[in-house]
């Protein structure tokens, strides 16, 4: 019976246990269990941390060691030094909340206070590409080292821009490093705070990638693993320097230099690049004094003086430095640049003015020849420049040609030689001594020619041009030998003189077969471009036939004597028709035919007749008397073959160089 009491009041205070915990559950939920722990193994506070999820800003903590108790506390964590603590033995704590008129317990957990360690969230302070081969790299992550001991550690990465890709996880330790080694860390720290380092194989060249990171003591015998850091965004490698275009503008005294450039691509990019630009003449301070300037953008302006500038830009992201894109811009070329006059050397300029002096060596003005004052030399040109700063931007107000102090010439001037054109004259041409040789001004040149004959001869000279490398040398003898010589002049001296020696050519007479030859050549020309033309105008406008209309001009001779000039007797063609007709027919129409074709034939054989006369060179002077014997004797030969012809007889009298048809029945 007594038993059942017992179990019956255990029951009821189970119950009335219950109860009071569901109760109290309605209104407030229990807080996790707490993490007492000092941050490294060399401190003497521990801190202790829980959680609970609430909406209430009123809630009121209360934390438990044993049977000691800090109550009112309204954070989820709480820092107790040592000396309030059991360290060396088991411990039982918990955390107590009350919400309202309501209070719920976190479970009680045993721990050993002395041998729990938790380091702080880790926070990455550099980030750098190892390289290691032409696909592949490695990545250096270096932070702040919780204690002066080795650590493990535990990296979990990802590529971004990938977000279904997992987490891929390695555990190693860490090396320990001093931040003397790393380039982020300022000087003034240097050498006080050392540094974890982990370095991750293997990963791809040219993409960026997310990295979480935690790590725990090795020193402590309960050690706790820190939280993960914040998610890191590590960018590709900057391999190669920009790409910078560049236009320069001249403007009263400054230019205007624009500089575009390609932005970094895209897996460089991620986190942002940030684009450093810094000029030789700022970073010297002169004229105005500019630090390193940062872009975010991909363009820019800035504003030099005449004299030549380096501009540097380098890109710079997450993991480090581009190569720095280094574009020159040379000096503005000042053609016939003027001696600098009453220039002092220790003149003091105002604080926005300054003076630049640049050695010049066969027209080198690089700005890394920029020679300060103290170690000008003597016999040494330079290129004066003279800036002022006019809000913020450098002007040019002088530009000149400066020695400290000059001397003669070293050298004479170089390839020194001459062409012989004429019989009186020669060209001679020279180029001039380097500037490092020159020593001084160049005021003018020495020309001395002198004749040698058998006869001591006497040298002339002039001064010429101290601009010029040639030069034509006149008034000189033909067939002559001659040395000519050349000298620079400064204000200091004349220098070495380069010699040469010359002949001139013999003067010559004027070849008289040679001009009549042209001369012939030419009228020879003359006439045949006019026949030419002459046929090709016939060709285009032939010309219309005229009419040939004999003149008979009657001629009555003074005197008989004349009429009786020498017969000539020329060959007469008698033409005879039809010889084998024997007999005449009757009709009386076909005779007619006949008698008309005679007459035609006739008719024509003594224009030809008449035409060959001509042509033989017949005259008209011939005797009458002579043809008509001629013509009779003939007559007689054929006058039994004529007779056979049916009385009709066609014969040809040639008188006079005229033909004429006769016809007898």
């Amino acid at each position: 019976m007594e038993t059942l009491k017992c179990w019956s009041s255990l029951h009821g205070y189970v119950m009335f246990i219950f109860l009071t915990t569901v109760s109290k559950g309605s209104a407030c939920e229990a807080p996790s269990s707490p993490e007492c722990f000092r941050k490294n193994s060399e401190q003497s506070v521990y801190m202790c941390e829980w959680s609970m999820n609430t909406t209430e800003s009123d809630v009121i903590f209360d934390l438990y060691f044993n049977e000691m108790k800090f109550g009112n506390i309204k954070e989820t964590y709480f820092e107790i030094a040592e000396e309030l603590l059991i360290r060396h033995r088991s411990v039982n704590i918990w955390v107590e909340a009350h919400v309202g008129n309501f209070s719920c317990m976190s479970p009680r957990k045993s721990v050993v206070l002395g041998d729990t360690v938790k380091f702080e969230t880790p926070q990455i302070i550099s980030v750098s590409w190892v390289k290691n081969n032409s696909l592949r790299n490695n990545i250096s992550l270096i932070w702040k080292a919780a204690e002066n001991h080795q650590a493990s550690a535990e990296v979990r990465f990802r590529r971004d821009g990938h977000p279904t890709e997992s987490w891929e996880k390695i555990s190693t330790y860490t090396t320990m490093m001093t931040a003397q080694s790393s380039p982020q860390v300022p000087t003034s720290q240097k050498g006080l705070t050392p540094e974890y380092k982990v370095i991750v194989v293997n990963l791809l060249k040219h993409s960026a990638y997310q990295f979480q990171i935690r790590h725990r003591s090795t020193q402590a015998q309960n050690p706790l693993w820190s939280k993960w850091s914040p998610v890191l965004m590590v960018p590709a490698e900057l391999e190669h320097e920009p790409e910078v275009n560049i236009k320069t503008k001249v403007v009263n005294g400054t230019r205007e230099v624009a500089l575009t450039w390609k932005p970094m691509p895209h897996a460089a990019a991620v986190g942002g690049v940030t684009y450093w630009l810094e000029d030789t003449q700022s970073s010297h301070g002169c004229p105005c004094k500019r630090t390193k300037t940062s872009r975010h953008h991909n363009n820019t302006v800035i504003y030099v003086s005449y004299s030549a500038v380096n501009i540097s830009l380098t890109a710079r992201n997450a993991v480090g430095y581009s190569p720095s894109a280094l574009i020159e811009v040379p000096a503005i070329p000042a053609a016939d640049l003027k001696t600098c006059d009453n220039m002092t050397l220790d003149e003091k300029l105002n604080k926005k003015t300054c003076k630049q002096w640049y050695e010049l060596r066969d027209q080198d003005s690089r700005p890394q020849n920029v020679i300060t004052l103290a170690k000008m030399q003597d016999y040494v040109r330079y290129l004066h420049f003279e800036h002022t700063c006019d809000n913020e931007k450098p002007r040019t107000v002088k530009m000149c040609l400066f020695y400290k102090k000059e001397g003669a010439p070293q050298r004479e001037p170089q390839v020194f030689a001459a062409i012989n054109d004429a019989h009186n004259s020669a060209i001679l041409s020279w180029k001039a001594t380097a500037s490092e040789h020159q020593r001084g001004f160049r005021t003018h040149y020495s020309l001395c020619s002198m004749k040698i004959s058998s006869q001591e001869g006497q040298e002339e000279c002039r001064n010429i041009s101290a601009s010029l490398t040639k030069y034509h040398l006149e008034n000189l003898a033909p067939g002559a030998k001659y040395n000519i010589s050349l000298a620079a002049v400064t204000r200091a001296g004349e220098g070495p003189k380069a010699i040469i020696s010359i002949y001139t050519q013999p003067e010559k007479q004027m070849n008289v077969w040679l001009s009549f030859g042209l001369l012939i050549a030419f009228f020879l020309g003359t006439t045949m471009c006019t026949v030419i033309l002459k046929r090709i105008k016939n060709k285009i406008f032939p010309p219309v036939p005229k009419p040939v209309i004999p003149d008979f001009n009657l001629f009555q001779p003074e005197n008989q004597e004349i009429l009786e000039g020498k017969e000539e007797v020329n060959d007469l063609t008698l033409l005879q028709l039809h010889p084998k007709v024997k007999s005449v027919p009757e009709d009386a129409g076909e005779t007619t035919t006949l008698r008309g074709e005679w007459d035609h034939g006739s008719d024509k054989d003594m224009e030809n007749e008449r035409g060959d006369s001509r042509m033989s060179g017949g005259t008209s002077d011939e005797s009458p008397g002579s043809t008509d014997q001629a013509l009779r004797s003939s007559r007689e030969g054929e006058i039994t073959d004529l007779e056979q012809v049916d009385n009709e007889i066609a014969m040809l009298i040639y008188r006079n160089g005229l033909v004429f048809d006769v016809k007898v029945d």
